[in-house]
């Protein structure tokens, strides 16, 4: 979007003082008190939204667990790894025994 230039601020000026005359000053003024309210609806909801969505880091130090915390909390475990059986009718050993 292009900017206005001085000639079309020039314009506008003139525009605006021949609808408003001389109540000028308490419509800018009526508008500058609009923006001010608008700008403070819009930081204090965007307050609400930062302080409802942020959630403060936790730290070991901050945290007290006792002992009953520590065994209700389960531990993660894996899988025991077991080898496949092997019979030892399969096995057979063909190599001569090295003097």
């Amino acid at each position: 979007m292009p900017s206005l230039g001085f000639s079309e601020l020039l314009i506008i000026g003139v525009i605006a003082v021949l609808l408003y005359g001389k109540r000028l000053p308490e419509v800018a003024r009526s508008l500058g008190n609009s923006y001010t309210q608008f700008r403070k609806g819009l930081n204090e909801i965007q307050s609400n939204i930062h302080t409802a969505t942020y959630t403060p880091p936790t730290y070991a130090h901050d945290t007290q667990t006792t002992s009953a915390d520590r065994d209700e909390i389960a531990e993660p475990t894996s899988p025991k790894f077991e080898p496949p059986m092997v019979e030892a009718s399969t096995v057979t050993v063909s190599e001569k025994p090295v003097a």
